[in-house]
């Protein structure tokens, strides 16, 4: 049954073909492509042009994101300050309540491809009316770093959900190592970017970025109506309405539960870990005297100078250590790597936090999260059901996310209430990453019974 106000056709070509493509009639340009991408993982001919624009896809979404990076992080700092700045976060979790209510309603009534249409136009059109209030002076730091919070979460999410069900698990497996190099590359060039034009004022990025979220609801498109190739089964599943349950019950789901504290534990150490940044960084500034319009121009060069560090080892890890260590060690395995980076890297905090140090420690630990416990993280869905791929993915990665987030503001609010240094905080964050490693642990073997499961049923279909 497809939406009323869907844009998905009622009926589609029953070929039988490949993984999101027609396997009888595979082009030169897909064996080439096939080729092209075999250095970084198995790519089929029929399967080729897909990753590639998927790939492309998210390139254009993370250089948005990080366009919008850069044009916030200036406007909140000098407007509030560190601590303002991880406050902010909280209220996020309160915005987040509603919007992960009308997307739940919304995927009850539509197909994905109106989902995903709906969703990045609508920020698109946000952008636009941020850049005409940045452009009239108006104080909009704290609601811009909100919007984008929301931003950031939703639009990535949306892209993995669209991925989980477009591809099956043994797709997922080989061709995620792809979408998350078009993600690290795509860090990369909106750090670049951003930093050229920095210089033009954050209305300017606000309305490259939309620009960009434009063009990705078609490349969207693109993949869909190739997806919609793949068999009439699939066909009729996405023109269907995604949600049939409820948000309570897939709050019922232990795997999701148990994604929800990763999420948690993870974004409340790596929230600490922006503030512990920022705190230094804002010390330095009073240390060295600087006035309002030579501290904008540091942070803003600084931010995109990090940025730039962590998206470029990020893009590193993801074309030549990711895909090898899903392959040899499992996806399960994968995730361990970055508690235990993180781990080294707040331990050596709490013996010198020096900025050159902090700056070393955080690069280290978000060029991980950006690549291999991305990639990692999101093939863990793939075991999933629909519900679960797109509203339950949601929740856990828009709602419990910024929980996270309310959980380090309140952290920082009683950390500058009894005065305490950045080593405590440091010493805190050490224990946090021990309740993550045993949340990976609960994850395991969930995840392998789920795929146990998941093989018994393929078999007897």
């Amino acid at each position: 049954m497809v939406g009323r106000f869907d844009l998905e056709p009622a009926t589609a070509p029953q070929s039988v073909s490949g993984a999101n493509g027609d396997a009888s009639s595979t082009s030169t340009r897909d064996q080439w492509l096939s080729r092209l991408l075999r250095p970084f993982g198995q790519v089929e001919p029929s399967e080729a042009l897909s990753a590639t624009v998927m790939a492309v896809n998210v390139f254009l979404l993370l250089s948005s994101y990080y366009l919008l990076k850069t044009a916030r992080e200036p406007l909140i700092l000098l407007e509030g300050g560190a601590e303002v700045k991880s406050y902010a976060s909280a209220g996020q979790s309160l915005l987040l309540l509603f919007v992960v209510r009308g997307y739940s309603e919304l995927a009850r009534r539509v197909g994905r491809m109106t989902l995903v249409s709906t969703v990045y136009l609508f920020f698109a059109a946000n952008l636009v009316l941020f850049a005409i209030l940045a452009r009239t002076e108006v104080r909009l730091g704290v609601a811009f770093y909100l919007w984008v919070g929301v931003f950031n979460i939703t639009a990535i999410s949306q892209f993995w959900s669209f991925a989980n069900d477009i591809y099956d698990p043994e797709q997922g497996k080989r061709l995620f190592g792809i979408l998350g190099i078009g993600s690290s590359v795509g860090a990369v060039a909106g750090a670049a970017v951003a930093k050229r034009l920095a210089a033009l004022g954050p209305s300017t990025l606000m309305l490259v970025a939309a620009g960009l979220l434009v063009l990705c609801v078609g490349l969207f498109l693109i993949v869909h109506r190739r997806a919609l190739r793949v068999s009439r089964d699939r066909n009729e599943i996405a023109t269907e309405p995604i949600a049939k349950a409820g948000i309570r019950d897939l709050l019922q789901s232990k795997y999701l539960l148990l994604m929800g504290g990763l999420m948690l534990l993870l974004n409340c150490v790596n929230s600490n870990g922006e503030y512990l940044l920022d705190r230094t960084l804002l010390e330095t500034l009073h240390a060295k005297g600087m006035d309002h319009r030579a501290a904008m121009t540091f942070i803003g060069e600084f931010k995109a100078d990090f940025f730039g560090w962590v998206n470029l080892i990020g893009v590193l890890l993801q074309l030549f250590v990711v895909s090898r260590i899903m392959q040899y060690f499992g996806v399960r395995r994968a995730l361990f790597v970055l508690p235990f980076v993180a781990a080294l890297s707040y331990g050596t905090l709490l013996i010198a936090p020096v900025l050159a140090l902090v700056k070393i420690g955080k690069i280290a630990e978000n060029s991980l999260d950006y690549s291999l416990q991305n990639t990692a993280r999101q093939a863990l869905f793939l075991v999933t059901s629909r519900a679960e791929k797109y509203v339950g993915k949601n929740i856990v990665d828009t709602l419990i996310v910024r929980i996270g987030d309310v959980m380090s503001a309140g952290l920082v609010w009683s950390a500058a209430q009894l005065t305490l240094p950045a080593k405590a905080l440091a010493a805190l964050n050490l224990v946090l990453i021990a309740g993550w490693v045993f949340v990976l642990i609960a994850i395991n073997r969930e995840h392998q019974r789920r795929s146990v499961e998941q093989h018994t049923e393929d078999a007897v279909a």
